[in-house]
């Protein structure tokens, strides 16, 4: 049985100045963002329209903005609208944690309609363009997440051979490391899927749609997993907040899918 190592969260301290192992995990989804998504504009389809690599660095501003933002209100909405209700001014308060990928999700989305409609561009264009480049973002997220030894997993079978004590949950249970889950189910496995599936020719709105899909799918099967948020435990169904919050997704995702694949033209990307 594993113990988790409890990593010092500061990476590297200069003085008075503290760099956390989780804001360079940040950085590093950052960097993968501007990697993949130039990778992505350089295909003929995104090259012809216009497309260049000075947008790539716009779209990660208004990224940025729409995750920080969504995130944080989502926690508030979906998470603890009680105690947020009562308490306004925390929620600017987000140096004390608390973010929501659901929220940070509809953040973006608001954030990416903004950008299309400023440059005229059709807003499933630009999502199509970003959905494959996502997942690696949230892999890096994850791996900030086991360094920091929260979100752990729910009880395990101690004779798994990678269950995995956090001293942080104020217990010796064996757990499973379900941060390492989700980075490999929610990053890398939907990373490299939609990776291949989006350099095929695809109407306008299936990369979209299939991220939705294959993001809500994976996160609902990892939930299992997780251990649900102590103030609010399991939900109708036996079910945690995270899977009852991919429920909708996966559901616009398929029928964002079964439309685009209606449409009479493709208007993607032909292959590489």
């Amino acid at each position: 049985m594993l113990v988790h190592p409890q990593f010092d969260p500061i990476a590297v301290s200069i003085g008075p100045v503290a760099i956390h192992w989780y804001g360079l995990t940040y950085l590093a989804a950052f960097g993968l963002f501007l990697l993949l998504a130039g990778q992505r504009v350089r295909h003929p389809a995104y090259r012809g329209a216009g497309w260049q690599r000075s947008d790539v660095e716009d779209l990660l501003f208004f990224g940025v903005l729409g995750v920080v933002i969504g995130g944080r209100l989502g926690y508030a909405l979906f998470y603890k609208p009680g105690y947020y209700a009562a308490n306004p001014l925390e929620v600017f308060a987000v140096w004390k944690g608390g973010m929501s990928f659901h929220g940070g999700l509809v953040g973006v989305i608001a954030a990416m309609a903004l950008f299309a409609r400023r440059r005229g561009r059709r807003f499933l264009e630009v999502t199509d363009l970003i959905a494959p480049c996502v997942p690696t973002g949230l892999a890096a997220g994850r791996v900030g997440n086991f360094i920091n030894g929260e979100l752990w997993g729910r009880a395990a079978d101690p004779t798994l051979p990678w269950a995995m004590v956090f001293p942080q949950s104020g217990s010796a249970l064996p757990r499973h490391p379900s941060q390492i889950y989700q980075f490999l189910l929610e990053g890398l496995l939907l990373f490299v899927l939609l990776w291949l599936y989006a350099r095929g020719p695809r109407r306008l709105g299936q990369v979209s749609g299939a991220f939705l899909v294959g993001y809500g799918l994976l996160r609902f099967v990892a939930e299992y997993f997780r251990e649900p948020d102590g103030f609010l435990g399991l939900l109708a169904l036996g079910m945690s907040m995270g899977q009852w919050l991919c429920v909708p997704m996966i559901a616009a995702g398929a029928a964002l899918w079964a439309w685009a694949t209606r449409q009479d033209a493709p208007a993607a990307l032909p292959p590489r």
